[in-house]
């Protein structure tokens, strides 16, 4: 069963320090250089300087990224830019965004709270997808450092009957706590909740619920881990203690502004790539249909080209193909006798999956990628944009580029629900939870009241 529980949030003093969109940002892990550069420009407390911090020539044990981190966060404190509530709360969020696709703005609706973390294999929190532990050591270092969490994991929840936001009905009505608009054009409305009736209800409609982690897989692992080391050092009980619990922004499945784009696969070089081989070797497994390229009339056909995998992704697992110096663009299409032929070490739900059906067909046993390989990102890059990964080709930076159609949320259900694992950047759900709104602040005695 989810336990669900307010905290008292760590937030900006956002009257002092003026409109929040210089001082939020997106998750660490999807922010370039450059991006980071520009945020730390943005202004002087730029949630920024704790969530990925710069690198310095000299970094030592004593002085890097996160013991700066750490600096700054109790630099804020004490100068109140960061402000805590005295009271438990739950905080509403509201993320309107343009799709990209001509249709009409959607609003994606938010829960932040508090979520007990659970063991592996409870099924109560579901991962999908595959984690690294690089990056979870990255982030463990700077849980340590700082004794906070800073970003929420993006989770999921199924209530066809919309119970946990119609009991937030009234809250949504009301003036929110701030309304703003972010860089990227989408538009934020928040909203905090300290009515404990309120807190109730949330906690029983979520009781039996499972938990599916849409993104953050590396921070949930990583508050696990934080966790762990915490009860080594301050015991389990009482059962309730702060570090049992990790900040969520938890959606409904059946949001309507729930959306999952597509993770294109652009590979940077592949040695043994030779179009006429490649096409004459996997014709045994695909029906190949070729779409000429026309670089004057580019985004015409690209868009024609994005439309026709659509509508042949919703009958046969079909993946996209182009490569440089290609004169057409390919749809490969899955022969549905074929799809046995993946492996018996694959569970038929992992069957069912476009990413896979690439990764074993095309990339492992066509091209000799490795599984080393395939998770090597000075080889394979991940774009949402067809249009741009088409560009990266074009541009001769890239040898070639897959293109899928989106992951169903039914398949990250079914996968998840079963304790199967896709493979990495399976899904991109969009548009990402924002960073800087409210902060998890980790006080090893206090006790965390569970409705």
């Amino acid at each position: 069963m989810a336990i669900v529980a307010p905290f008292k949030g760590l937030m900006y003093d956002f009257k002092t320090l003026g409109n929040p969109s210089s001082l939020v940002a997106p998750p660490y892990d999807v922010i370039s250089e450059e991006e980071q550069e520009a945020f730390y420009r943005a202004h002087p407390n730029n949630v920024i300087r704790l969530i990925l911090g710069k690198r310095k020539i000299g970094d030592s044990d004593w002085d890097n990224r996160y013991t700066r981190s750490a600096d700054c966060f109790k630099r804020w404190e004490t100068e109140d830019v960061l402000i805590r509530s005295g009271f438990p709360s739950m905080y509403v969020t509201s993320h309107t965004f343009d799709t990209n696709d001509g249709s009409e703005p959607k609003t994606r609706l938010g829960l932040i709270a508090l979520v007990r973390i659970e063991d592996e294999g409870s099924g109560v929190i579901l991962p999908h997808e595959k984690t690294f532990s690089a990056h979870k050591d990255d982030r463990l270092k700077l849980m340590r450092a700082c004794n906070a969490q800073f970003s929420q994991i993006f989770s999921l929840y199924e209530d066809p009957d919309k119970r946990v936001m119609d009991a937030m009905r009234e809250v949504l009505g009301g003036q929110p706590l701030l309304s703003f608009d972010f860089k990227d054009g989408s538009h934020h409305a928040f909203w905090t909740v300290q009515h404990r009736p309120l807190f109730k209800k949330v906690a029983d409609a979520l009781h039996d619920k499972r938990i599916f982690i849409a993104d953050g897989h590396h921070r949930y692992e990583t508050a696990r881990n934080y966790r762990n080391n915490m009860r080594a050092r301050y015991g389990h009980k009482p059962p309730n203690r702060s570090y049992e619990f990790v900040m969520m922004a938890l959606t409904s499945m059946d949001d309507e502004g729930l959306m999952i784009l597509s993770s294109h696969r652009v590979i940077k070089r592949c040695d043994t790539f030779s179009p006429g081989a490649f096409f004459e070797k996997i014709g045994q497994w695909f029906d190949i249909k070729e779409m000429p390229f026309s670089r004057t009339h580019g985004n015409t056909v690209v868009d024609s080209f994005k439309r026709a995998l659509a509508d042949r992704g919703r009958s046969r697992s079909t993946v996209g193909f182009f490569h440089k110096g290609g004169e057409s663009f390919s749809l490969l299409s899955l022969k549905p006798e074929k799809r046995d032929e993946m492996g018996d070490d694959l569970h038929p739900s992992l069957k069912q999956l476009d990413v896979l059906v690439l990764s074993r067909f095309l990339l492992q046993r066509t091209l000799g990628f490795t599984l080393e390989d395939l998770n090597n990102e000075e080889i394979f890059h991940y774009q949402s944009s067809l249009t741009k990964a088409v560009g990266m080709v074009e541009s001769g930076m890239y040898q070639m580029a897959f293109f899928l159609n989106p992951t169903r949320i039914e398949q990250v259900k079914e996968v998840a629900g079963s304790r199967l694992i896709m493979p990495r950047k399976s899904t991109y759900f969009y548009p990402k939870a924002i960073t800087g709104l409210v902060f998890n602040k980790i006080d090893p005695y206090e006790i965390i009241q569970v409705p």
